[in-house]
C-alpha cells in the first residue's frame, strides 16, 4: 500500500493556511533560478492558485504537495509533479526544502521516496523526470540514489545573471 506518510514526514495537499509560505518561496529570487521564476507572485495570484488546488493531477496537469514533519501542519517544502501526461503515463518532478537547516537531514529522500511510490503505484506512471542544474551538487546525488540516470545535458539552456548554463536531464522508468 501506497501512503503518504513516511517515518518522520507526511505529504499533503496545498491549503490556503500555506498561503504566506508559498508566496515567500515564489517570491525568494535566490531560487527563482531552480524554479524557471522570472517575476514575483502577488498574494493575490497565490490565492487564486491556492483556491484551485482541489482540481486533480488529470485537470490540473500538475499536483504540488506540501512537505510536513510529523505532528506539524506546517510546510516546510513543496514537491511537485508537473507537466503530467497521462497519455504517454510520465511527469516532471521537483523538490525544494525552504530553510537550509532542514536540508541534508533526510527530509529530502523520504519525500522523494513517497511521491515516486505514489506516482508508480498510484497514477501509474511509466517514467518520471527531474530537470537539474548540473552545479546543483545535492539535487545530482539525491536524485541519483534513487535510480534517476542521466540521460542527456542540455547545452546552455537556462540564462543566469547574464551567463548560460547547462541543464542535465535525469529519467527514471518504473521498473515493474
Amino acid at each position: 500500500m501506497v501512503t503518504l506518510k513516511g517515518q518522520n514526514i507526511y505529504l499533503r495537499a496545498l491549503e490556503p493556511d500555506d498561503l504566506e509560505f508559498v508566496y515567500s518561496i515564489e517570491n525568494d529570487e535566490s531560487i527563482w533560478e531552480v524554479s524557471n521564476t522570472q517575476t514575483p507572485y502577488s498574494r493575490f495570484l497565490i490565492r487564486q492558485y491556492l483556491e484551485n488546488a482541489h482540481q486533480d493531477i488529470y485537470e490540473a496537469k500538475q499536483l504540488r504537495l506540501a512537505i510536513c514533519k510529523n505532528q506539524d501542519f506546517s510546510a516546510i517544502g513543496l514537491i511537485d509533479l508537473f507537466d503530467f501526461d497521462p497519455k504517454n503515463n510520465r511527469a516532471g518532478i521537483g523538490i525544494l526544502i525552504k530553510d537550509s537547516k532542514n536540508r541534508n537531514s533526510g527530509i529530502g529522500s523520504e519525500s522523494l521516496d513517497l511521491l515516486i511510490q505514489y506516482a508508480f503505484a498510484k497514477l501509474n506512471l511509466h517514467q518520471l523526470y527531474a530537470n537539474i542544474d548540473i552545479e546543483n551538487e545535492v539535487s545530482l546525488a539525491l536524485f541519483t540514489n534513487f535510480g534517476f540516470q542521466n540521460i542527456g545535458t542540455k547545452k546552455q539552456w537556462n540564462l543566469v545573471d547574464g551567463q548560460y548554463k547547462d541543464e542535465a536531464l535525469f529519467q527514471l522508468i518504473n521498473p515493474s
